[in-house]
């Protein structure tokens, strides 16, 4: 059975994977490595060349990167450690949140001899990955991301609310005694829920990682990494200032993620490159091995310098509503009409400079703008809400026209205007060709409290 999330966003959000019994080749080594942070990290590496790092995901362990490991072997030192409380690594009673978690890693990768790395990562393992490349910047060398959310970024708020992720809020000493010895259907029903294949994983899968979660302490440190997401999502909104440097591969399933990987991604670096694996779900690396992998070897070999991909698309945006990122408060800058609350976002250009622009404005509830005109011949859209917009120097209701959502209008250079919005916001796109400028009829009506 297989759960719809997020169909505000228009999406389905994860889905399940399969392996025989999942492992790792036989040819790695496996050691154990203390970190400073308190917990004993299990690690298993192979292969030679450059240090590629494997942080799996939750109901999981390092055991799901057979197939990735197998391949990545022969060109990469592949590094895989079991999360903290997760596989074999300790299960202490504390440091689940996934700051801490980072510190373990850099522990393993230094212990094992190296500095920067790579980072593969899926589910949980995604948010550990971002807070090392956050602590760690200089340290990544390509960061890999798939199926899952940040907490406290991009659409969060929206995820955490879908009662698919229920498992999210199940946790303390009740929950660990309801699952006790039930592990199993428990952890059947996350994979049924969120798998684009019910026969994914397949039933030996399943049986390996039951029982990896029936060991003693095993479901409370699971639970425990639920439980700190509070914590994650203040250390994200601090590590969301400087956003990360290196390329970053954002990886969906399409019947789970899909594109909306690479949004929550682009809301914390600034080189996202977007994938979607075709008829998957969550578990990628068990649903679709193949496609996977050849997706994260291509991006691992790729030599594009970072900030490349970013810099090439500039005149080439594909940006849906969710995309949309407007400014916080209203400034007097182009398109507010200096009005307080009025929020905006530049989408092509940039009005204050010659040459052509887009912005995109949104205005609160019972906002009237008095009479002024612009410098600068523009045209408008109306993207959301009823828009009332009337010509003439002075303020007129009887010549507002109402303009729902899909309306066109024009802002012709120095004809003056005036508008107002009523019981509900309104969004309008407006192009135009700079430089741009606002004058008041009456002075007295500017809120910047000035003529231009």
């Amino acid at each position: 059975m297989r759960c719809t999330l997020m169909t505000t966003l228009g999406l389905v959000v994860f889905a399940g994977t399969a392996m025989a019994q999942p492992s790792l080749p036989v040819t790695f080594r496996a050691r154990t490595v203390a970190s400073p942070e308190g917990a004993s990290i299990f690690v298993r590496s192979g292969g030679s060349g450059p240090a590629v790092v494997l942080l799996h995901g939750y109901a999981e362990t390092s055991d799901s990167w057979g197939p990735l490991a197998t391949a990545l072997a022969k060109s990469y030192t592949v590094v895989v450690p079991d999360l903290r409380g997760m596989g074999r690594s300790s299960r202490p009673a504390g440091g689940y949140d996934k700051k801490t978690q980072a510190a373990d890693i850099r522990a393993v990768v230094t212990a094992l001899g190296y500095d920067r790395t790579s980072v593969v990562s899926h589910d949980i393992g995604i948010m550990v990955a971002y807070a090392y490349a956050a602590r760690y910047p200089g340290k990544v060398e390509r960061l890999v991301v798939m199926d899952a959310p940040l907490p406290g970024v991009g659409p969060w708020d929206d995820i955490v609310r879908h009662p698919a992720l229920w498992h999210f809020s199940v946790r303390g000493p009740d929950a660990e005694r309801l699952v006790r010895g039930r592990e199993r259907p428990y952890l059947d029903r996350i994979w049924n829920a969120f798998t684009g294949d019910p026969g994914k994983p397949d039933q030996a899968t399943r049986a390996y990682y039951a029982a990896q979660y029936a060991r003693p302490g095993a479901m409370r440190a699971g639970f425990a990494q639920f439980a700190a997401f509070s914590q994650d999502a203040e250390d994200n909104r601090v590590f969301q200032r400087a956003k990360l440097p290196m390329p970053v591969l954002a990886i969906g399933g399409e019947k789970s993620f899909g594109a909306i990987q690479a949004v929550v991604m682009r809301s914390v670096a600034t080189d996202v490159r977007e994938a979607v694996v075709p008829g998957a779900g969550h578990w990628l690396m068990e649903e679709r091995p193949a496609a996977t992998v050849a997706l994260i070897e291509g991006f691992l070999m790729d030599q594009t310098p970072p900030g490349a991909a970013a810099v090439r698309p500039v005149d080439e945006r594909r940006v849906t509503p969710n995309e949309f990122k407007f400014s916080e408060g209203g400034g007097p800058g182009t398109g507010t009409s200096g009005v307080s609350g009025i929020r905006t976002i530049v989408l092509k250009g940039d009005p204050d400079r010659a040459g052509l622009y887009t912005i995109m404005l949104q205005v609160p509830a019972h906002t009237r703008i008095a009479p002024h005109d612009h410098q600068d011949d523009r045209v408008a859209t109306v993207i959301a809400g009823t828009w009332f917009l009337g010509y003439g120097a002075a303020f007129d209701a009887a010549e507002l026209k109402a303009l729902p959502p899909g309306s066109f209008y024009t802002e012709p250079a120095n004809r003056t205007h005036f508008a107002e919005t009523r019981e509900e916001p309104v969004i309008i796109q407006i192009t135009g060709v700079g430089p741009s400028s606002t004058w008041y009829v009456d002075p007295a009506t500017d809120p910047r409290r000035g003529p231009r």
